[in-house]
């Protein structure tokens, strides 16, 4: 087995996307382990989830920068200093600006809470229901300059249910997303991603796809 890809997780709140990556490198085989996480807010639970973990942490307040550039170089200058291998974005709340998303291309990822390219952005489970989808989810990509948009890597899907609220199909979403990360990240490590023209091709992928979510799903 190649060595343990070393991971940087950027954060700015709860952390339980952190969490699920921290469970998930608990696991001895397991290819990849948390060496950094950085957060741009000093009250950011997740810290607390890290710290508890034994993970080096860094707060880098962006508040404290004059410029994006500035904070983003920061940032750049710390994930190198840890020897990183894979940043990955985990509810961080700040636009990367154009040289760090270039300078880590195909080494920097995002989970987002909806199948994209649908929904990009913020509030996207009120604008799922408010849409009247039948089927919403996740997405695990790599990251590019465009806000919400790179090559997709994996996806989870679930159900929109006739009583949904935006807090009942968030809670649902999450639950995938805490599955859906890992993997991903799992999926890199172990060489199993290759990208062509911005598409992302996997190898050994499962082609009995069986399991096929239709909504509604009458009695």
């Amino acid at each position: 087995m190649t060595k343990n890809l070393s991971l940087g997780v950027l954060i700015s709140g709860g952390g339980t996307n952190l969490q699920a990556l921290i469970n998930a490198c608990s696991d001895p085989d397991y290819p990849a382990s948390i060496s950094l996480v950085i957060s741009n807010r000093d009250d950011a639970k997740g810290l607390d989830r890290a710290r508890k973990a034994d993970i080096k942490c860094l707060v880098i307040p962006h508040t404290n920068f004059k410029n994006r550039e500035a904070f983003d170089k920061k940032i750049c200058n710390a994930l190198l200093d840890a020897d990183i291998d894979l940043v990955c974005l985990a509810g961080f709340m700040r636009i990367l600006g154009s040289p760090f998303v270039d300078f880590w291309k195909n080494r920097l990822i995002n989970i987002h809470p909806s199948l994209l390219p649908s929904f990009k952005g913020l509030n996207t489970h009120l604008e799922a229901l408010k849409a009247g989808v039948r089927i919403t989810g996740c997405t695990v990509h790599f990251v590019r300059n465009e806000l919400d948009c790179g090559p997709i890597i994996a996806q989870a899907a679930v159900p929109v249910l006739p009583d949904d609220t935006e807090q009942s199909l968030a809670k649902r979403v999450l639950d995938q997303e805490h599955l859906l990360y890992p993997l991903a990240i799992e999926l890199i490590a172990r060489n199993r991603i290759k990208i062509t023209n911005d598409v992302v091709q996997i190898s050994g992928a499962n082609r009995n796809y069986k399991n096929v979510l239709i909504n509604p799903d009458f009695e």
